[in-house]
């Protein structure tokens, strides 16, 4: 079984380009920097950075609403891969060929909200929950 599962934040913007062709397709290229659980004592690196690839419609969706600083969560498969650059020295890579990507947190999570503070209603209380002034009439369970 070949299965990445990560959360991280953009390193930088994606970069999106597509293939020639009739049937041109979109190819997003990004890095996500992944938090290490535990930090060894003198390391300084406390991430590690991911390489991500993703094609078609995700591609697409990820050059549209993904950009830098975004906590994203990514599922996909590790991929390696060679070619042989100018100097004639062989480069090993390995990538995340993404399946899915989905966003972590709110835009107001993320740091980009609009300065305004939170009715304290909406708040959650000690106990994590927050509370509602009105029901609607039919809840979707019973």
């Amino acid at each position: 079984m070949n299965k990445f599962i990560g959360i991280g934040r953009l390193v930088r913007d994606p970069e999106v380009r597509y293939s020639q062709g009739e049937n041109s397709t979109a190819v997003a290229r990004f890095t996500i920097a992944v938090d290490r659980k535990f930090k060894k004592q003198g390391d300084e690196q406390t991430a590690d950075f991911i390489s991500c690839i993703a094609f078609g419609k995700t591609a697409e969706f990820i050059e549209k609403y993904f950009s830098k600083g975004m906590k994203v969560a990514v599922e996909g498969r590790i991929q390696t891969g060679s070619y042989t650059n100018k100097d004639g020295q062989k480069v090993y890579t390995t990538d995340i060929a993404v399946e899915n990507v989905e966003f972590c947190e709110s835009k107001k999570d993320g740091g980009q909200s609009t300065g305004q503070p939170a009715p304290s209603d909406s708040l959650p209380d000690s106990n994590g929950f927050m509370n509602i002034d009105e029901l609607p009439e039919e809840l979707p369970f019973n």
